[in-house]
């Protein structure tokens, strides 16, 4: 079973998930809030990983597939409109995680998987990079990494609990919902408790 062309992630499917985060009492704290973004973070990998599997499958060709994740990407990047400062950072967690996840399957799709280095030597270049606030590297090694994981290579994503804070702790858990979509590429409902 396929989508076609366009709806493989739609913006009212992203709406519905801003609409869920705009009506709920959000608290960083909260496992419900906790499961609510990552609900929302795996629904994009998983749509993302269905883009990837039907190129592999050849129903969508090499433009397809890049075209299809790229409107995916504008959709879930776009700033949302909220007025709670509090929610507008939730999402922007959510999103940052997903930056990762859109560019290592527009990496596969273009060149396959990386093949110089184990996930884990990425994962440690990138925070190396960020660390020297090479921001650009550090993505790089980060989306290297998550072509490994499309690709089926297991990580496990408590090496981000090694990593400094910042954006590749970030990026590494865009990767960790990447992995689970491929392992069950099921769609998260938006209403799940």
């Amino acid at each position: 079973m396929s989508n076609q062309p366009g709806e493989y992630y739609t913006p009212e499917r992203w709406q519905n998930w801003l609409d869920r985060i705009d009506e709920e009492d959000l608290d960083p704290e909260d496992d419900d809030t906790a499961q609510l973004l990552w609900n929302m973070q795996d629904d994009t990998a998983i749509a993302v990983v269905k883009v990837v599997s039907d190129f592999e499958e050849g129903v969508l060709d090499e433009d397809e597939a890049l075209s299809e994740i790229e409107d995916m990407r504008e959709v879930v990047l776009a700033e949302p409109e909220f007025d709670d400062e509090e929610a507008l950072m939730l999402v922007d967690s959510v999103q940052t995680s997903l930056v990762c996840v859109f560019y290592a399957a527009e990496e596969f799709v273009v060149g396959g998987p990386a093949e110089d280095a184990p996930i884990g030597e990425y994962v440690g270049a990138a925070a190396d990079a960020e660390a020297e606030e090479d921001l650009d590297t550090a993505l790089s090694y980060c989306v290297q990494a998550g072509t490994l994981v499309i690709d089926g290579a297991e990580f496990d994503p408590s090496m981000a609990e090694e990593v400094e804070p910042g954006l590749v702790v970030q990026w590494v858990n865009g990767l960790d919902s990447l992995q689970t979509a491929m392992k069950d590429p099921e769609v998260v409902e938006e209403d799940d408790e």
